[in-house]
């Protein structure tokens, strides 16, 4: 595998480009999938990315685009190429969030809210442990154990000496006061999260219960960013059975302006990081 090619994002960015040459065509994708004969729904997950692209499949689209410049069609087609190409979770079998993994491994910044729990990438082993194999009970040892192991490698974007992940994170008190795995185990946690506060591109502030209503009482969500300017922002909601991906300008406003409003309710920097100890310490008692 080509350590420099992510194929998530490489299908996004190919998905992208299709999605400009049908519009410069002044086609829609219902009149692609016929003149393909292929059902829209194929058309509409190679534009946004979710499947696999086929160098046949962007043949048969440039034809129908009438693409005549073969070096825009030799582009496209190395960028199918590289999108059927393996990451490095890939190694890992099955993983049902593997699209969201292959954003994230390519994002600049995350911007991440929850009400119930830490983020996967601010979580210790243990707690990360516990966390799966409560909230996934029928879920095998050796699937925790993988699903652990994903986890740990996830983090490596923020311990990279170079161009590390810049994480900001808003936490609500419930996510510290659940006891995932015990109190030893969330004293650990904690601990971890007031040592993970303090890097220079890791900020976590917390929303503490006397706040009253808040604007992330709808649930989780994360928005990544992308250092390329191409690559459009993107706003993960995670799902019991699927998860959504909102990439719409209008979409990505919203939640945006939503978590500043929970920023801006949150305690600051430092008082998050003296609430966190605080409660580190009550599960020392």
């Amino acid at each position: 595998m080509a350590s420099n090619v992510n194929p998530t994002v490489r299908r996004r960015r190919l998905g992208q480009e299709l999605r400009r040459l049908r519009e410069l065509k002044g086609m829609t994708a219902e009149e692609v999938a016929e003149r393909l004969l292929v059902s829209q729904s194929k058309i509409s997950r190679l534009e946004n990315g979710r499947r696999s692209i086929s160098q046949r499949d962007v043949r048969d689209l440039c034809g129908v685009y009438e693409v005549e410049d073969h070096r825009i069609v030799d582009s496209l087609m190395q960028m199918a190429k590289d999108s059927r190409q393996q990451g490095w979770w890939h190694s890992f079998g099955d993983i049902p969030y593997s699209v969201y993994i292959g954003l994230e491994t390519d994002a600049a910044s995350l911007r991440v809210y929850d009400p119930q729990v830490v983020p996967g990438l601010l979580q210790t082993r243990g707690y990360a442990e516990a966390l799966i194999n409560g909230a996934l009970p029928e879920t095998t040892p050796s699937d925790i154990d993988k699903r652990v192991q994903v986890r740990m490698r996830r983090q490596e974007r923020i311990q990279a000496p170079d161009n590390p992940l810049r994480l900001w994170t808003v936490l609500d008190e419930a996510a510290l006061r659940r006891t995932v795995g015990g109190r030893g185990i969330m004293r650990e946690q904690l601990e971890h999260l007031v040592e993970q506060s303090q890097l220079p591109h890791v900020t976590v502030q917390v929303i503490p219960f006397e706040m009253g209503a808040h604007p992330g009482l709808n649930g989780q969500y994360a928005i990544l960013e992308f250092p390329d300017a191409a690559d459009s922002s993107v706003v993960y909601i995670e799902g019991v059975t699927s998860d959504l991906y909102l990439e719409k300008a209008n979409d990505v406003q919203k939640y945006s302006v939503m978590y500043e409003h929970l920023r801006a309710q949150a305690l600051n920097v430092e008082q998050s990081r003296q609430f966190i100890s605080e409660i580190a310490k009550e599960y020392a008692r």
